[in-house]
């Protein structure tokens, strides 16, 4: 054989070969590429800051000045009660602690209007030419008031709520801030307990009657 035809020969062998391999080689296992799915942040609700915060409603309570008190009438105010709260105050003097320890004794607990009237009858008193000129001797004098004990008022709890509206009540009295329906008495007694002499009954409030 020529070295031509040992040439030809192993060229035709090789490429027998490399045919042989390329069918032969293993091949690669194809991997699916999955998509990537984007995690996508979602959007936070929002807070509703249009919602109204809580409006305070304003107090109604009237405000009274010391002026307004001073020329207070009964159109002034809307009830005895407002009347009465807007003369809360310490006393002042001896004349308005005479008024208001005789309320006290008297009338606390009752009604305003009963503790009003009590009032009025003092001051009516006080008024009328029949009895001491001045509030004090009024509630000291003898045999007028149960509650006076040696030509004294007993002491009393000035801090206590039931004294310190006494002490509006008799304000309010001597200040005309509020019509009675006793403004015109001179005496008062428990009921089943007539005054003696020709009097007339004009009222009864709380756990009073008021005559003239």
């Amino acid at each position: 054989m020529s070295v031509l035809q040992r040439a030809a020969t192993f060229a035709v062998m090789a490429f027998s070969l490399a045919g042989l391999l390329g069918h032969s080689a293993p091949g690669f296992a194809q991997t699916t590429t999955q998509p990537v799915v984007e995690q996508v942040a979602l959007p936070q609700p929002v807070p509703n800051t249009n919602t109204p915060e809580p409006i305070a409603v304003p107090q109604n309570d009237p405000v009274f000045t010391d002026d307004t008190i001073a020329t207070a009438t009964p159109d002034t105010f809307a009830s005895l009660a407002e009347a009465v709260a807007a003369h809360d105050g310490a006393a002042s003097d001896d004349a308005l602690r005479c008024l208001a320890g005789a309320i006290y004794f008297e009338a606390k607990g009752e009604p305003l209007a009963g503790q009003l009237a009590v009032a009025e009858v003092i001051i009516n008193r006080s008024r009328s030419g029949r009895f001491p000129a001045d509030l004090c001797g009024v509630v000291l004098q003898r045999g007028q008031f149960g509650f006076v004990r040696a030509g004294a008022i007993p002491a009393i709890d000035e801090g206590r709520a039931a004294y310190r509206t006494a002490l509006a009540v008799a304000r309010v009295a001597l200040t005309d801030a509020w019509d009675s329906p006793a403004s015109n008495a001179l005496y008062f007694n428990r009921p089943g307990a007539r005054p003696a002499g020709r009097i007339v009954k004009v009222a009864a409030l709380g756990n009073h009657v008021f005559y003239r």
